[in-house]
């Protein structure tokens, strides 16, 4: 449920529900909007706690919460959230854009990519230290090495890092030198990993699995943010169907359907969703259009010879002149990029 608090209600009465709630066993989520404060209240609800609720000091009004997300629900927090990782800003009407390899491979490597993504326009640089891949005999990624990489790489650029974590053992060391933590379409519903990563002060950008619905996806997002942690964006990289022409299929009418359901930001990886390098820029420029919040494109000095994913990847000519169009139709839709 949900307990609106009334205008100007002072601290002493929130912490009086917020206490009530954790009396009855349940879990308060305090959300500050731009109008108005509520609580979020998880946890087994019986109808007797709400009756009791409304009489307490401050309280509004209290209401159901219908969707089986809680937090993520606009119900709870109509305004969308808006995140912030160094230069990198997901959100608010601007399209942040994350880019470069799939993996880490060397220091020429990165720091050529983050180079070459930062001057066409993008704040974040992507870039795999842990790569979970299907075959145990593919590249695995430079594990601490690449962390350290990327870090070099920041510290040139500017630009916030996202890399993928793999394990919750994980988090803190990835924690030390990502800005953004990814969680991939292979761990979304790796809850242990979940926790984890909810529990830490890093934004999480969490892609949706290949064979997951939207509402999987956004209960998986629901462990992070009731770990605290309310720094999430939502990825959508594409479904398995019965389609073969593409590596997934990529369904963009995900983006407005969740921006209706969830205040979270919609970032759309048009490199996995479509696994084709010649249909990523018409893709990220039709995301954009469709409301996108953000873009997370893979990016290689040399993508036929890059140790995971070529054949997805842009070069850096490409990814300039796919930066330049997305750039006009974010100003034909109302929007820019960040």
């Amino acid at each position: 449920m949900i307990i609106v608090m009334k205008a100007g209600v002072s601290p002493e009465q929130l912490a009086q529900v917020t206490k009530r709630v954790e009396s009855l066993g349940l879990k308060p989520h305090v959300i500050e909007g731009t109008e108005r404060t509520v609580v979020a209240v998880v946890g087994a609800e019986q109808d007797a706690t709400v009756s009791g609720m409304e009489t307490l000091p401050g309280v509004a009004k209290v209401l159901p919460i219908l969707a089986p997300y809680k937090v993520a629900s606009r119900e709870v927090q109509p305004e969308q959230t808006v995140i912030t990782a160094g230069p990198l800003v997901i959100g608010g009407g601007r399209v942040g854009v994350i880019a470069g390899p799939c993996s880490v491979e060397s220091r020429e490597q990165i720091l050529a990519s983050a180079r070459a993504v930062k001057a066409a326009g993008a704040a974040g640089l992507r870039g795999g230290a842990f790569k979970p891949r299907t075959s145990p005999y593919s590249f695995q990624g430079l594990k601490e090495e690449g962390l350290r990489l990327l870090a070099e790489a920041r510290e040139e650029t500017g630009q916030a890092v996202v890399t993928e974590v793999v394990a919750p053992e994980d988090v803190p060391l990835v924690a030390r030198y990502a800005d953004v933590l990814q969680i991939g379409a292979r761990n979304m519903q790796n809850y242990r990993l979940l926790e984890a990563v909810g529990r830490c002060d890093k934004a999480v950008l969490l892609k949706r699995g290949p064979a997951a619905t939207v509402d999987e996806m956004l209960l998986a997002a629901e462990y992070i943010l009731d770990g605290g942690n309310r720094q999430v964006m939502l990825c959508e990289r594409g479904i398995r169907t019965f389609e073969s022409h593409t590596r997934f299929t990529l369904p963009l009418a995900t983006v407005p359907w969740l921006q209706a359901r969830t205040h979270l930001p919609v970032v759309i990886d048009p490199s996995h969703g479509t696994g084709h390098a010649n249909l990523v820029p018409s893709m990220a420029a039709a995301a954009v259009a469709a409301g996108a919040d953000g873009l997370i494109i893979e990016v290689h000095p040399d993508p036929a010879n890059a140790a995971s994913d070529g054949a997805q990847t842009l070069d850096f000519t490409v990814f300039e002149q796919t930066m330049d169009t997305c750039r006009r139709v974010a100003q034909a839709v109302g929007r820019r990029m960040a």
